[in-house]
């Protein structure tokens, strides 16, 4: 079994245990691998021992690793910052986007959806802390921008993604979490026409999975912990 196996079944434990511990089905967390800045031999190992979810920040080096690795049959998620002239592949190319942060951004993706492929699946990137370095949209306005968003025609909101500033100590790390899951299920609450299917919050990553689960999360991003330390 190789390193990168092992930490998979590493990560694949800690997400059973938190479950277990949150009193929740052990299948209501997935695991999205951030492969950013790995090339794609790493992705066929990940892919050979079991992981099919992928994330990617950076939206030209993730194209190359899609048509690379198109033999596979991966499921690709933009986690990064998308500006409006690299709107254009994520809509081509990924099956997940998750940063949502402004109509302008949703409405390019939607109008340079590819016809034979189906809507692409989006969740609203939300600036939790209110940084101001920090992308996402505002907490206060995240309603509305969801209301719009899942009118586009060939876009599906999922639901959120949310990057909340670190914490110390399993008990801070959740307090840091309760409020996204409270904006997640008044936007679920709201049953906007459609967002149907509005049943992913986006949040955890490697230090603080067990918190994300435990808050509500149902889908952890983790990189470091899987693939090692960031290369490039």
């Amino acid at each position: 079994m190789t390193t990168l196996s092992n930490n998979l079944q590493g990560i694949h434990a800690r997400i059973t245990a938190a479950c277990t511990q949150a009193a929740r089905a052990q299948d209501s967390v997935a695991l999205l691998a951030v492969s950013k800045t790995w090339g794609a031999a790493a992705v066929r190992e990940a892919f050979a021992a079991g992981q099919t979810r992928f994330g990617e920040n950076y939206i030209q080096e993730a194209v190359d690793k899609i048509t690379a690795l198109h033999d596979l049959p991966l499921e690709w998620h933009c986690i990064g910052p998308i500006q409006s002239n690299k709107s254009r592949l994520v809509a081509e190319h990924f099956h997940w986007a998750h940063s949502i942060d402004r109509l302008k951004i949703a409405q390019r993706l939607s109008d340079q959806r590819p016809p034979q492929l189906p809507p692409l699946q989006v969740c609203l990137q939300v600036n939790v802390d209110g940084g101001s370095t920090k992308s996402g949209v505002r907490p206060q306005d995240a309603l509305a921008l969801a209301a719009q968003v899942a009118a586009l025609p060939r876009l599906c909101l999922r639901g959120l993604m949310v990057i909340p500033e670190p914490a110390t100590g399993f008990a801070a790390q959740c307090a840091l979490h309760q409020p996204s899951k409270a904006l997640f299920d008044q936007i679920a609450a709201a049953a906007l026409p459609g967002a149907q299917r509005f049943d992913t919050l986006s949040m955890g990553m490697s230090a603080d999975l067990e918190a994300a689960v435990a808050a509500g999360s149902t889908m952890v991003r983790i990189g470091t912990a899987i693939f090692g330390g960031r290369q490039g």
